[in-house]
């Protein structure tokens, strides 16, 4: 059977979560989030949450919360419905710059860096991060000698920008 799909107003999300637990759904599976700044009726980020139901031998069954936070807007943390998305939270405030209410992993210290290295500041996984180190040598995605995206010997083939890859006006590469 294929996993159902919730969408979950923002204001709603801990409720919606600690009741799909509480319907049966009480396998955490993961936590993200996928930047949807692009959109111009609601920009902001799909917050995801992927549940199962085990109990049922033979019938496992997923449910999948989506919930679409407007930019710059807090939501509400699951840490205390499942204690195991407290990485996923830390994870998802830290490459994507979602800001996490009532966040608490029994350590006391609140939210706080997970991967990247101290001092580090921007949202890697948002579309609008540039990849400095793209801006200080090309891109290597030609597939052939002749393919990269500042060479005139391929007029046929559309050159694409790669994802994070600065504009000109960055500077020379």
């Amino acid at each position: 059977m294929a996993d159902e799909t919730r969408g979950v107003d923002p204001d709603g999300w801990h409720a919606a979560v600690a009741s799909a637990r509480d319907e049966g759904f009480a396998f955490f599976d993961w936590l993200s989030a996928v930047d949807r700044s692009h959109d111009e009726d609601a920009p902001g980020l799909d917050v995801v949450c992927h549940l199962y139901d085990t109990r049922e031998q033979g019938a496992l069954r997923g449910l999948l919360l989506v919930a679409r936070v407007p930019d710059g807007d807090p939501l509400a943390s699951v840490t205390d419905v499942f204690a195991g998305a407290a990485w996923h939270e830390r994870e998802t405030a830290e490459m994507f710059g979602l800001e996490l209410t009532g966040f608490d992993d029994g350590s006391g210290q609140g939210i706080r860096p997970l991967l990247l290295p101290d001092g580090f500041e921007g949202t890697p996984l948002r579309k609008s991060f540039q990849l400095a180190a793209r801006a200080s040598k090309p891109w290597p995605g030609g597939k052939e000698p002749g393919e990269g995206h500042e060479s005139a010997r391929s007029p046929s083939r559309r050159r694409v920008q790669a994802p994070g890859v600065p504009p000109p006006e960055w500077g020379p590469r």
